[in-house]
């Protein structure tokens, strides 16, 4: 069990390192593009396969993400990132990346979902009428 700690915790200091560099001066304008949507997606609510289904609900939690980490990481300078991944350390070693903005983001996704599953759910028990 301590080792998938250990995972966790490396992949959440990876995935905001990886946030650090797509905020970089020194990474080319595409890698900061495919940075933020691998960075975006690991950190959303919503998947693109949901994790209700069966086996392949969590395919993308698996495949897609470490996937597109690796790519990132690819496209980043190699003294950037590890730049970058200092500065992640020192943040978690500091209790961790605070960010208003980005709960608001979520709460806003999680909001909107509910709100549209509701006016799914009101039209199609009114079209029953």
């Amino acid at each position: 069990m301590e080792s998938w700690r250990d995972r966790v915790r490396a992949l959440k200091n990876e995935t905001y390192a990886l946030w650090v560099a797509s905020r970089h001066p020194r990474v080319p304008w595409f890698a900061k593009l495919v940075t933020l949507v691998v960075v975006a997606y690991a950190l959303s609510p919503i998947d693109l396969i949901p994790d209700f289904i069966p086996v392949i609900g969590y395919l993308d939690d698996l495949l897609l993400v470490p996937l597109g980490i690796a790519l990132a990481i690819k496209l980043i300078p190699a003294d950037v990132l590890a730049e970058c991944r200092a500065e992640a350390g020192r943040r978690f070693a500091q209790g961790g990346p605070k960010s208003r903005a980005g709960a608001a983001v979520v709460i806003a996704t999680w909001l909107l979902a509910a709100a549209w599953l509701a006016t799914v759910v009101v039209r199609a028990l009114h079209s029953h009428d």
